[in-house]
């Protein structure tokens, strides 16, 4: 698979739990800031876009869990993007940084509300696909 970002986190010690591994539901957070940080590099703010009545919502996820994360492990998390219909669909793997063990497999499958409505998205389109329509 071709990633076209990647950041570095850490884990932190509230994100686990009594078995001493990240929980679940902490993968969430990470996939989404990765992708939040992926369109601020593209140019392109969550916030401002929200504030122009479009939002980029979560229609679907897709989680494998191999490895699991423990307290302060870094790790990288990566994605890889393409377009079906009006779907953008995020190809997110999490891999611990020492050993680049995948712990995470997802695909996240987003939408685009307009003024509440489901539709495109051209400022969406440009900066996460290149595309002017």
């Amino acid at each position: 698979m071709d990633f076209i970002f990647e950041t570095r986190m850490m884990v932190r010690d509230y994100e686990c739990d009594i078995e001493g591994i990240v929980n679940n539901a902490n993968y969430l957070h990470y996939m989404e800031h990765t992708r939040h940080l992926f369109l601020k590099e593209r140019g392109l703010s969550f916030a401002d876009m929200h504030a122009k009545g479009v939002d980029a919502v979560v229609a679907r996820m897709n989680l494998q869990f191999k490895v699991p994360l423990r307290c302060d492990d870094e790790f990288i998390s990566r994605l890889a993007l393409k377009k079906e219909g009006i779907k953008y669909i995020f190809y997110q793997n999490i891999y611990r940084a020492d050993d680049e063990k995948l712990c995470l497999r997802a695909s996240v499958e987003l939408v685009c509300l307009v003024n509440g409505r489901l539709g495109e998205s051209a400022e969406y389109d440009r900066a996460l696909l290149g595309e002017s329509l």
